[in-house]
């Protein structure tokens, strides 16, 4: 299977080879399916001297209630566009609307990227 690429076909039909291979920084990475739980981060170095924090498993976030942030804990989670199997395996991912100590608040970050949650209250 082909990951992170264009059609292997012309909008013709006809087949186009590739020009070049994958270099190491066009290489992609499994996706981080952050859990409601026991607090658990891994790691992994990015490009150039960076490194990323990536959460493998929360269970705070930070909620923006009327320009104030309040960390609250995260029960569960209600709803996710991304995919509806991740309500399921209660996984958080950026637009999820999740169940907080504080009430339900949709999720503004991206937990497998930058290792935390932040949410803003939901009306």
């Amino acid at each position: 299977m082909k990951d992170q690429g264009g059609s292997t076909r012309k909008r013709t039909g006809g087949r186009l080879r590739p020009s070049h291979k994958k270099k190491k920084h066009e290489l992609g990475r499994q996706p981080t399916e952050t859990t409601v739980g026991e607090p658990k981060f891994r790691t992994i170095d990015a490009r150039g001297n960076t490194e990323k924090v990536r959460a493998l498993a929360t269970d705070v976030a930070s909620v923006a209630i009327d320009g104030e942030t309040i960390k609250a804990e995260i029960q569960d989670v209600t709803e996710n566009v991304a995919n509806p199997n991740y309500v399921r395996r209660n996984i958080v991912t950026k637009g999820a609307l999740i169940e907080t100590s504080e009430g339900q608040a949709r999720v503004t970050s991206r937990p497998g990227q930058t290792g935390n949650v932040n949410a803003v209250l939901v009306e």
